[in-house]
C-alpha cells in the first residue's frame, strides 16, 4: 500500500470527524471526494487522477446537494411571541427623537425602545401604534385618535 492509500484514509477519517464535531454540514462532501480518490486508489489510478477525481466530486457534491440539505435541514425561524406587540397600542414613556436615538414605549406592560416610522418625534405620554420590530426596537406611529387630540389641545389654546 503506497502513500496515498493512507492519505485518503486519513482525510476521509479527518472530514468524518470535521463534520462530527460541527453543529452544521461543512465536510461531508470532502468525504465523498476522499472515498472515491481512496477507490481509485486501490485500482492502482495515479496520484494526479486521484487529486483531480477528490476535487471534482467534492464540487459536485457541494453544488448539487448543498441546496437540498439546506433546504431540509435549513434554519427555521423561531418565534419568539415578540411579534404579538405588533399592531398593539402603546404608551411613550420617553419622547422617540430618531435623531437622537432616543425614545422608549410600554407596550402590553413590557418597556421597549422605540423608534417613529417617520421620524417624527412623538412626546412623552402619547399613544402609538406599534407597526413592526426592528432588532430589539418597536418601530411606532402616531396613532389618528391621538393626532386628533393635539390638534383640539392646539386649538383650544389659540
Amino acid at each position: 500500500m503506497d502513500t496515498m492509500f493512507w492519505v485518503w484514509i486519513g482525510a476521509v477519517i479527518l472530514f468524518c470527524v470535521a463534520e462530527a464535531i460541527t453543529p452544521q454540514l461543512v465536510s461531508i462532501w470532502f468525504v465523498g471526494g476522499s472515498l472515491v480518490a481512496l477507490v481509485t486508489n486501490v485500482f492502482g489510478a495515479p496520484e494526479w487522477l486521484q487529486v483531480v477525481l477528490f476535487v471534482a466530486v467534492s464540487a459536485l457534491l457541494l453544488i448539487f446537494t448543498r441546496p437540498a440539505v439546506k433546504k431540509f435541514f435549513g434554519s427555521k425561524k423561531v418565534s419568539t411571541n415578540a411579534d404579538r406587540v405588533i399592531n398593539q397600542t402603546a404608551v411613550v414613556t420617553q419622547t422617540i427623537d430618531n435623531v437622537n436615538g432616543t425614545g422608549l414605549a410600554t407596550v402590553m406592560g413590557q418597556s421597549w425602545t422605540a423608534r417613529s416610522k417617520n421620524g417624527e418625534m412623538i412626546e412623552e405620554g402619547a399613544r402609538v401604534l406599534v407597526e413592526s420590530i426592528s432588532g430589539v426596537k418597536i418601530i411606532v406611529s402616531r396613532l389618528p385618535s391621538d393626532i386628533r387630540s393635539r390638534e383640539e389641545e392646539a386649538a383650544m389654546a389659540n
